[in-house]
């Protein structure tokens, strides 16, 4: 009757074994997803106030919080909606919502209304009587042509992009002489200001001119600024810019950081790790004498002749070139004539000897490693 041994550790040993790197890593990975939470940017994206690539608008969103203006970036619409008596709302191009949407986002009482490349809904609702002119003008330096405040100011801009028509009352700057960029519309309650491009307010191009004077002049005109970027679409396609919503929402992309960084972390814990080498106190000490008895019963149980005779003259050659001073590449002829000059052996024993044919049988091993002990002894008592 046998009995079966179990081979590894067992689940006990090795939740023991375990738990403590679990718990590490749990400890880490919970810290990490707490940090992204704390430290993930409420925007994203082209025109973000939280973005610095080219296209981002974190240097305008800087330049407003050094002149006292408070930046609210957001992509909830329930922050665009809140009443906003005494604030100034500014709603990117990034989205599209309805019309009951942008009703409720108009019903808020926003002081001042900044629309950013609105579309045809948006501005029906928000800008009454501003149409778009369809019509879109080359990015180039355009003086106002205008009496508004925050233009004149500014002076020469870089501006471009779509264009608008006004209704009367309307001022209108940066324009070709019959549509322009920048519309404005003053109710007496409320400034409604239609800009045609983000790209002026840009990272890239904020410095550029008077673009950063103008964005300063029409966005700071109150403490605070809430700036809305739409996300998430009604009707399913923007109409400017011809796509649909985003296919992964804003709210989960700290859990994506935060399961990347847990992949890391335990890729690293799994990894191995190659540290200083350890001595282990050895169960048995062999000695070298027996480690070459053991290995010449297994070259005899295995007839391996060839391999014996290989050792042995590996061995005596290495001796040999030190004793001699003979290199250790020296051709085989070289050797030869080298130890047959210095120990008066016969040249063709010695070749023989040192680079002959394997043994036959045992008594020719034996005979090589007598030869061999031989021409040892004379290197060892010349």
């Amino acid at each position: 009757m046998t009995t079966s041994v179990p081979v590894g550790r067992g689940a006990a040993e090795s939740w023991r074994a375990l738990r403590r790197p679990m718990l590490v890593t749990g400890i880490i990975v919970l810290v990490a997803i707490v940090v992204l939470i704390a430290t993930t940017a409420s925007t994203s994206g082209p025109f973000s106030p939280d973005s610095t690539e080219r296209d981002g608008a974190r240097a305008l969103s800087n330049l407003l919080k050094k002149h006292g203006v408070n930046v609210h970036g957001t992509e909830r619409l329930s922050d665009a909606v809140k009443p906003g008596a005494g604030k100034a709302l500014l709603i990117g191009p990034s989205g599209q919502l309805d019309r009951a949407d942008w009703q409720r986002i108009a019903d808020a009482g926003w002081s001042h209304l900044i629309l950013i490349r609105p579309g045809r809904v948006q501005l029906s609702v928000l800008a009454p009587g501003v149409r778009d002119a369809s019509q879109t003008l080359s990015l180039r330096s355009r003086e106002p042509d205008c009496d508004l405040a925050a233009a004149v100011k500014a002076g020469t801009v870089t501006v471009g992009g779509t264009t608008y028509s006004a209704p009367p009352g309307a001022i209108t700057c940066y324009g070709d002489g019959i549509n322009h960029t920048v519309v404005r519309i003053d109710s007496g309650s409320r400034t409604i200001d239609v800009i045609g491009t983000s790209r002026s307010f840009t990272n890239n191009q904020l410095a550029d001119d008077g673009n950063a004077a103008l964005a300063l002049n029409m966005l700071g005109t109150h403490k605070d600024l809430t700036w809305y970027l739409p996300q998430f679409e009604s009707d399913g396609v923007d109409e400017e810019r011809g796509d649909g919503p985003p296919l992964v929402p804003p709210d989960v992309r700290y859990i994506a950081w935060a399961l990347a960084f847990a992949v890391l972390v335990v890729a690293l814990w799994r990894g191995r790790r190659l540290g200083p080498v350890v001595v282990e106190r050895l169960p048995v000490i062999v000695h070298a004498a027996e480690t070459t008895e053991g290995r010449a019963r297994l070259y005899r149980r295995s007839r391996a002749r060839d391999r014996a005779a290989a050792a042995l003259r590996e061995s005596a050659l290495g001796k040999l070139h030190k004793a001699h001073g003979i290199p250790r590449r020296a051709e085989p002829s070289a050797v030869v004539a080298t130890l047959a000059a210095r120990t008066g052996w016969d040249p063709h024993t010695l070749y023989e000897a040192l680079y002959g044919m394997p043994p036959l049988d045992d008594a020719a091993l034996l005979n090589l490693s007598d030869v061999l002990d031989v021409l040892m002894q004379e290197v060892r008592n010349p």
